[in-house]
């Protein structure tokens, strides 16, 4: 080739159709730009042996080690033959296994003192780690052409492979493309941070950064390479960012401020508490927004019962006093009805607007979800579309085109990662003029994560609980290691009901055959074992279908809580039966509430006292951290017991013991993500761009968002259009091809 390939050519132009076309399929590798930023995620020192003690079971894993012994073996009575090979680094060994004829060859390679690079899938035989047929790549060969040359006098990148692709396969694509950018020719590369950004950091320039990190001469360098490139996924994100926040600024909107002695006021008037100063200092920062002439874009998030459903509607009754509607978007049926129940029971007299011993200054209140019956929807959306009703909540119901408002001021969206951007930009397009937006999660949020997924929100944190909530102690039932502490947990649930309160129970999944409807986590995924592999007892506990509300509701009520008022709910009730339920359990005619987690966020009954979670492993952590606070919201403690199977010195067993240990909910968020991979902390569900982070991490990289972040926000203010910085244009269309930038032009 005579010339410097552009980023966004085609592999198949450079390497060949054969292995373009395997990359493409089995890595998602398609232009020479893709496989530059598929950086190593390791490196091996030559030399240096790579630890084999913790490798992950089940996963492709490329490792370097040497031979420690090999041995010829029989089986089926002399018919067959393996060899086994013991590869060693120090801190553990790790079996290779060949069968059949290849074995005697490897036979002849695989000697003792060798030193190779091996790849295949970890499995477990007879409690040893080992790879079935492994690819190799010696690299101590006497040829001078060999691996062993080629990667003498430097670290060995270890790159994210496959079966189809092993390691040492990318590293020599990778070199080809390093060999056609010769020195003088790397400027061809578009870098997109600007000059004086990049020379006040004492970044590496964006070729360096490349050579550096494929082809480190020393850690020094691959630590140099991380930092330029890191700063390229913050910088260009946060520039993404920026860019919608200052779209939305100029945006018009219409200014809803509130009027003085109206429905905010009279609200207010006939509280029987006192609003803590957080929520206080939240609404002063959403009505300051409200009272703007461009959207509000607000982000509100906070600890369980922190009272964001308080902040948020003040918020609403603000709007209504200024002339406006509100909106408020709730995930599930049960959750819409809990709040249509909630808020309409705190308003009293003020949300029976127009009714007969309604208030003077107050306004409708309506529910409207898909599964109400004809007269009531209609009535709902008479009364929407006439104003009558200033406040309505449901669910994707609202979305609907026959749903139409007299004036949309608010949209609330509640539990927003359950929506697609889709969905909230349909109702936000239901106003006249773009409505304000506060987007509420009930999940803390490590503040690198609210920078990097909601950054084009401002962002409102409650964490001080109202008064009057009590203490929630929360312990690890190990069901199997010791039966008796769940026969002690089933009499903990009776003595709280015979004290006054009740409970809940939760559930993995509903049963009778009935598919999880979504609002639980669904059984965990098996590991697949081949008939050899002798299974752990996590394995075993996985294998075990999900424990179900309707087989555990039937065992409790015929067992340990016979005689107890036992109901069950989930998400595939008829919404009348489960509209009914939740009324009764709330008036205390239910004395224990057998549930998915449709219960997770939103339900509020101060007189539960103690819940039970059937399967915890099966929860993620934060997940966790919401069930248990449905309890503990009222005067007396309460109590969360986390049932599994689980052996103690698993994985599954050490996040529960996390949750046990503490009730900071952004601690608890932090241990959830930092074990989840980088995709589900930014999926697309999210913010479109999961695929532009390959090197940030954003549990572990707070200073260099937050240092991009201000840096975006100046380079933003002075020219939106990037007019004068092309380079920075090109790398940010390159990042949101035309359906994700319209995914985050939508917000």
């Amino acid at each position: 080739m005579d010339r410097v390939p552009a980023l966004d050519e085609p592999l198949k132009k450079i390497l060949g159709g054969n292995t373009a076309k395997v990359m493409a399929e089995h890595l998602d590798l398609h232009t020479v730009g893709d496989l530059l930023h598929h950086y190593p995620r390791r490196y091996a020192e030559r030399g240096e042996l790579t630890r084999l003690a913790d490798l992950p079971l089940d996963e492709h894993v490329t490792v370097v080690a040497q031979v420690a012994k090999a041995a010829m073996k029989t089986f089926n009575h002399g018919k067959g033959v393996r060899l086994e090979v013991v590869v060693t680094d120090g801190s553990g060994s790790l079996t290779l296994v060949f069968f059949g004829r290849g074995a005697y060859a490897r036979e002849k390679e695989l000697l003792p003192g060798r030193r190779g690079m091996f790849a295949g899938k970890v499995s477990l035989f007879h409690h040893t780690r080992q790879l079935l047929h492994p690819d190799y790549e010696l690299l101590d060969k006497e040829s001078g052409a060999d691996a062993a040359e080629s990667f003498a006098g430097r670290l060995l990148p270890i790159y994210p492979a496959c079966k189809q692709f092993q390691s040492w396969k990318l590293t020599k694509a990778v070199d080809t493309l390093l060999d056609l950018f010769e020195a003088e020719r790397w400027q061809d590369i578009v870098d997109p941070l600007p000059p004086a950004l990049r020379d006040g950091r004492s970044l590496a320039e964006l070729a360096d950064a490349f050579r550096k990190v494929h082809r480190p001469r020393s850690k020094a360098d691959i630590e140099d390479a991380r930092a330029r490139l890191k700063w390229d996924e913050a910088f260009v994100l946060q520039v993404a960012l920026a860019r919608r926040r200052h779209a939305d600024s100029q945006l018009p909107a219409v200014a809803r401020k509130p009027v003085p002695g109206g429905l905010l006021d009279a609200f207010d008037a006939k509280l029987p508490f006192t609003l803590t100063d957080g929520q206080l200092k939240v609404s002063a920062e959403i009505f300051t927004d409200l009272a703007a002439e461009h959207p509000m874009h607000r982000l509100l998030q906070g600890e369980v019962g922190s009272g964001k459903t308080m902040v948020a509607l003040r918020a609403m009754l603000g709007v209504v006093d200024a002339g406006g509607q509100a909106a408020m978007l709730a995930p599930t049926e049960v959750l819409a009805q809990q709040h249509h129940r909630s808020i309409t029971e705190m308003m009293g007299e003020l949300a029976e607007g127009g009714m007969l011993g309604g208030a003077e200054q107050g306004t409708k209140v309506v529910l409207l979800t898909g599964s109400m019956g004809m007269a009531a929807r209609r009535q709902a959306l008479l009364d929407l579309v006439t104003g009558e009703a200033g406040i309505v909540i449901g669910t994707h119901a609202l979305i609907e085109d026959k749903v139409q408002f007299h004036d949309l001021g608010l949209v609330v969206v509640d539990e927003q990662h359950r929506f697609g951007v889709e969905q909230r930009d349909a109702l936000r397009s239901k106003g006249k003029q773009p409505p304000h937006l506060l987007v509420m999660t009930a999940t803390p949020i490590p503040r690198t994560v609210a920078m990097t997924v909601f950054g084009d929100l401002e962002t409102s944190v409650l964490d001080q609980l109202p008064a009057g909530r009590s203490p929630i102690a929360t312990h690890v039932v190990p069901a199997k290691d010791k039966p008796h502490f769940l026969a002690r947990t089933w009499e903990r649930v009776r003595e709280e009901v015979e004290g006054g309160h009740q409970a809940y129970v939760v559930c993995p999944r509903i049963g009778d055959d009935i598919a999880d409807e979504g609002d639980g986590p669904g059984p965990a995924k098996s590991r697949k074992k081949s008939a050899e592999d002798e299974p752990s007892a996590e394995d075993l506990a996985e294998k075990r279908p999900p424990l179900a509300v309707l087989d555990i509701a039937t065992q409790l009520g015929a067992g340990p809580l016979r005689g107890l008022r036992v109901e069950v709910l989930h998400g595939r009730m008829q919404p009348e039966a489960k509209d009914d339920v939740m009324r009764r359990f709330a008036a205390g005619e239910v004395d224990v509430l057998v549930a998915t987690t449709v219960i997770e966020v939103g339900v509020n009954v101060p007189n539960s006292t103690v819940m039970v979670i059937m399967d915890a492993d099966r929860f993620g952590v934060s997940q966790l951290h919401q069930l248990r606070g449905r309890v503990g919201r009222g005067s007396a403690p309460g109590l969360c017991l986390l049932v599994s199977e689980m052996p103690e010195a698993g994985p599954a067993r050490a996040r529960l013991a996390a949750v046990a240990a503490t009730l900071d909910g952004f601690e608890l968020s932090r241990i959830d993500l930092e074990q989840r991979r980088e995709g589900d902390v930014l999926g697309q569900a999210q913010s479109g761009v999961r695929s532009s982070l390959r090197m940030l991490t954003v549990i572990e990289d707070e200073e260099v968002i937050a240092a991009a972040r201000e840096e975006a926000a100046a380079v933003v203010a002075a020219d939106p259009e990037l007019a004068h910085l092309p380079e920075l244009r090109t790398a940010l269309d390159a990042l949101l091809d035309r359906e994700r930038e319209q995914y985050l032009d939508k917000g």
